[in-house]
């Protein structure tokens, strides 16, 4: 399986992504990003699958099951936390770009139960400052267990690594069913912001580790703008953020456990790394977003 998806290679008639479980070579965790264009419409079938709506740049209205719900959106993925829609499996769905060009991503996770649309107001979604020293990160919580439990199998949550920090570490995984994770596909979508730390732009870069403690996969990948990463298992992270290009990345985790859960085993030989962070200040450049717009 090739885990590091670049830029380009998922595309499908004119969109940046088109992931399925299929594609991934797994069962349940899949990624569409689409572009609009400004006053355009596209309709979107879910089959078998739940999504958020979540716009990384612009504003979508949104229109399912008879309900409408306008998203406000952002300018970018590094300006603001946004507010979000599910849309149930087995829908219609009409997407529009009123206010302009519109790119929106749709995690999605394979499921049973088909439950009601619901508009995720960016109010009520809390931001985490994760970590400490140059591992603070921030931790968009939109779509997880505990905070939104509006979904069958579907988790989703966003980061933004200032540059030169890491995240996703000590490295985790959630790959068996123990006392202390259980089994989730995991999809990282990445955009790495340019020059002026708001604009997303192939210039710059960022690290991804990926790693099975037997060896059998071993995988550290320069990421950029726009690419992919997919952690079917094993250990994943850190992620870096090289000095100058701030880094984002969309979480996408699904699974076969009968409940939601995003519980993960840190890699025990660097889980001690914990503790330090007792001890060492925040990064205070996070948080770098909120409802209202950037802050760090």
């Amino acid at each position: 399986m090739t885990l590091h998806r670049p830029e380009g290679t998922l595309c499908h008639d004119g969109d940046p992504i088109l992931l399925t479980p299929e594609t991934a070579g797994w069962a349940f965790a899949g990624l569409r990003v689409l572009r609009i264009g400004a006053g355009r419409s596209r309709i979107v079938r879910t089959g078998e699958f739940e999504a958020f709506v979540l716009p990384l740049a612009g504003a979508c209205a949104v229109r399912v099951d008879g309900e409408n719900f306008a998203l406000t959106g952002r300018e970018s993925v590094f300006t603001r936390v946004t507010d979000f829609a599910y849309v149930p499996r087995d829908a219609e769905v009409e997407l529009v770009a009123e206010d302009g060009d519109l790119e929106v991503a749709l995690p999605m996770a394979r499921c049973g139960k088909r439950l009601d649309p619901r508009y995720g107001p960016a109010e009520d979604v809390p931001v985490e400052i994760r970590g400490a020293g140059s591992a603070t990160r921030q931790v968009t919580n939109f779509g997880i267990p505990g905070v939104w439990e509006h979904a069958d199998k579907l988790n989703a949550c966003e980061l933004i690594t200032p540059d030169g920090n890491w995240s996703s570490y000590p490295p985790h995984k959630h790959d068996e069913a123990s006392d202390c994770e259980v089994v989730n596909e995991e999809i990282y979508y990445f955009r790495i912001a340019g020059r002026d730390g708001v604009t997303p732009s192939r210039d710059g870069f960022g690290m991804h580790r990926t790693y099975t403690a037997d060896g059998a996969v071993n995988e550290n990948v320069a990421v950029r703008d726009g690419d992919v990463f997919l952690i079917p298992h094993g250990y994943h992270g850190p992620c870096i953020a090289a000095p100058g290009y701030p880094m984002y990345y969309l979480n996408v985790l699904a699974g076969p456990a009968p409940e939601r859960s995003m519980a993960f085993c840190d890699d025990p030989a660097h889980s001690w790394v914990r503790a330090r962070w007792d001890a060492e200040p925040l990064d205070p450049r996070c948080p770098v977003t909120s409802r209202e717009g950037r802050i760090g």
